[in-house]
């Protein structure tokens, strides 16, 4: 009996399908014979095909010849009628008669096509199937389609990546040699690589160069070689030899490689040695066509007479800000000054203030009326007083005379000193105001404005009042808005025989967008120059914080810092509010320490008694609000106690910037509560930029110092 065939695995086809694809998808190494006779038969196999295609077309193309071997006569013809052919042919016309048989059958043929699109389109017109098999939906489908997709979400595409068959294609792409790595030969070893020589310089230097330590002593040895191999010329080659090397000292000595900056003459500071002279102390400056810095008083520019007083009043080595800004200022330019506080501002702009107007003609009984030669604008009082006590200092001597105009003052007083005129006043923006309204100042022939604090003023409102007096001064003298502003020798000449260009200067911490305005519209392509870092406190002063709740643990904790003598007087205590003040100033007191109050409801002659018992030495303890933290100058002040944190970081600054001026050292702490959440973010980035001070462990892990808080500041008052 005949064994029953089995039906074939499914398993087992797949597995022979999948080998015989990884098989032919596998590169085999073929050599060049057998691929030569593998071309050979390919060629041989395409030949045959076309040939066998030619045959099979003739019989069709003559179906009705039906000729023998031997005749050439047609048979029975059974074409169309008009396709028949009644002449006889030759063997020799039958090319021409196939010709035209191939056209009959090309029409044939699209005359079948053309019945069959035909017989499609009915059936798909009576709903029946097309070559394609597919159905028209019917509307009752569609319709249900549509309430699918409306309440279930339409559908999705389904993915049919597969990373496992990506793997298989990118592995089956991949080439593989029939040889083994170990017969490759491409690879060739080089000595030259591999073992590096060494290089000598047969003790007249080290590896890559000279070595400066063994320059001379080795020059020497080779000279000496010379003469004892060559007596008759090694004297005149060991000569020549240490005269070259001598010689490129000198240049080198001459060109300053390898010096200081502070070993160098002016006119050997080549660009890298300014920038690094600016580096050093941390200037920037911005602007077309800006001068050098000066290295030390000498090489300003001064007058000498101004240079005597500058020795007389005890100033030996500029500061930053006056190294910056002073060259810019003698060159007429527009200057806008952003520096930190407690960097000598002041005398930065008084000195190039009293050159100016020392080349304009001296005040006579018809000048004295038309107003001063330059004004200065300050906010408060009391940095009004304070300025004009320094410019006193230098103007005096030059026979100039400096008048301030401050509120708290009658004005039949200021208007009496104004009487004889004055070639500089120094004012506040209100009391300044209201002298022009009542006509006891004019400003006719004022060309020289420097606001000091400019920021600050903006912040007390008096933004409207700096206005007026910019608007209140002549426009005849103002500098074209073009590059002739920064010629310097264009903007130093005089117009008209007695008058100049004007020239505007602005001191400022912060450049808010009113500040910016008002730049924009009175200052004419400014240079801008940048000390430090704005909005930090300078090196000299160390930062210490400690958290105390309550008022009578601070008060306790005070008393304890003032009786330690580690601080020598005068000392500053800030608190956030008025009648505080007061208070604790009773306290200290009691202490057995003399202490003045300093805030807004103070009259003038207060504020100015409190301010001179501190500066004399007569007290030990100024205790203030923010009306004494930015632009108060008492000298030598050791130790700043904020009471009160500030409510801004900027306060802050301002406070502790009381201390440590004029390069010197000092202390600030600061008492800290929860109330003062807001700030602790950028008290601790402040301390931690610090170079002297430290961020104790209780502020570092404090919730409120991990992120920087977006409330409102509390309202201080002054």
């Amino acid at each position: 009996m005949q064994k029953r065939k089995q039906p074939l695995d499914l398993e087992e086809i797949l597995r022979k399908k999948k080998a015989e694809a990884e098989a032919a998808a596998k590169p085999r190494f073929i050599p060049k014979a057998e691929r030569e006779r593998l071309a050979a038969e390919k060629k041989k196999k395409e030949e045959e095909e076309k040939a066998r295609k030619v045959a099979d077309t003739r019989p069709a193309n003559n179906k009705w010849h039906a000729t023998d071997g031997n005749s050439s006569r047609l048979a029975v013809p059974t074409g169309p009628k008009a396709m028949r052919q009644t002449n006889t042919y030759e063997n020799g016309d039958y090319d021409s008669r196939s010709g035209r048989n191939d056209r009959n059958d090309r029409q044939d043929r699209n005359d079948r096509q053309d019945r069959n699109d035909r017989q499609d389109r009915s059936d798909r017109g009576k709903g029946g199937k097309g070559k394609t098999g597919e159905k028209r939906p019917a509307p009752e489908d569609a319709e249900a389609a549509l309430i699918r997709a409306r309440y279930m979400g339409p559908e999705m595409n389904q993915s049919t990546f597969s990373a496992k068959k990506k793997r298989q294609r990118t592995t089956e792409k991949k080439f593989n040699f029939e040889w083994d790595p170990e017969e490759d030969t491409s690879q060739a070893f080089e000595a030259i690589y591999g073992n590096r020589a060494e290089p000598t310089f047969f003790g007249r230097g080290s590896l890559a160069g000279f070595d400066d330590s063994m320059r001379e002593e080795n020059l020497r040895k080779y000279a000496q070689s010379l003469r004892e191999r060559d007596p008759e010329h090694g004297e005149e080659r060991a000569r020549q030899l240490l005269e070259m090397a001598q010689r490129a000292k000198e240049r080198s000595n001459r060109n300053g490689l390898g010096y200081h900056w502070s070993e160098k003459k002016l006119e050997e500071m080549r660009e890298r040695d300014w920038r690094i002279f600016k580096e050093d102390y941390g200037i920037a400056t911005k602007g077309g066509q800006i001068p050098n810095p000066m290295r030390n008083w000498q090489e300003s520019g001064l007058p000498r007479r101004l240079l005597e007083t500058v020795s007389a009043v005890g100033y030996d080595e500029p500061t930053p800000i006056q190294r910056a800004a002073i060259p810019i200022a003698l060159q007429a330019r527009d200057l806008i000054g952003v520096a930190v506080t407690g960097s000598g501002k002041t005398a930065a702009f008084l000195l190039p203030l009293l050159v100016y107007i020392s080349e304009l003609p001296p005040l006579n009984e018809i000048t004295k009326n038309d107003g001063p030669y330059a004004l200065i604008l300050a906010p408060t009082r009391e940095l009004v007083q304070q300025i004009e006590t320094e410019a006193r200092k230098f103007a005096d001597r030059l026979g100039f005379t400096v008048v301030s105009l401050v509120g708290g003052h009658a004005l039949e007083e200021q208007a009496f000193a104004l009487r004889n005129g004055a070639e500089i006043i120094v004012a506040t923006p209100g009391r300044l105001v209201d002298c022009i309204e009542r006509r006891l100042v004019v400003l006719s022939q004022c060309c020289y404005i420097i606001m000091d604090e400019a920021d600050r003023m903006i912040d007390m409102g008096f933004e409207e009042s700096v206005n007026k007096i910019l608007d209140a001064l002549p426009v005849t003298n103002e500098k074209p808005d073009t590059e002739e502003a920064e010629n310097a020798q264009l903007m130093s000449r005089h117009l008209g025989g007695k008058d100049r260009y004007r020239q505007t200067m602005m001191y400022t911490a912060t450049m808010p967008p009113a500040v910016e305005k008002i730049a924009k519209k009175y200052l004419r392509r400014p240079a801008i120059v940048t000390i430090g870092n704005v909005g930090e406190a300078v090196d000299t002063v160390e930062q210490r914080v400690e958290f105390i709740a309550g008022e009578d643990r601070r008060k306790k904790r005070l008393q304890e810092i003032l009786s330690s003598g580690d601080f020598a007087p005068p000392i500053i205590v800030f608190v956030n509010i008025k009648r505080n003040c007061d208070a604790v100033a009773r306290e200290i007191k009691h202490m057995g320490f003399s202490a003045v109050t300093l805030h807004g409801s103070k009259t003038q002659e207060q504020r100015e008694q409190a301010l001179a018992s501190v500066r004399s030495g007569a007290t030990d303890v100024l205790v203030a609000t923010d009306l004494a933290g930015r632009g108060i100058d008492v000298p030598d002040v050791s130790l700043v106690v904020n009471f009160n944190m500030s409510s801004s970081i900027e306060s802050y600054t301002h406070r502790i910037g009381r201390t440590g001026r004029a390069g010197k050292s000092g202390v600030a702490i600061t008492f800290l509560g929860n109330e003062d959440a807001d700030v602790l973010y950028d008290l601790r980035q402040m301390l931690s930029k610090s170079s002297i001070s430290r961020v104790p462990e209780e502020l570092r892990r404090h919730e409120a110092a991990q992120q920087k808080s977006n409330r409102g500041n509390r309202k201080i008052e002054n």
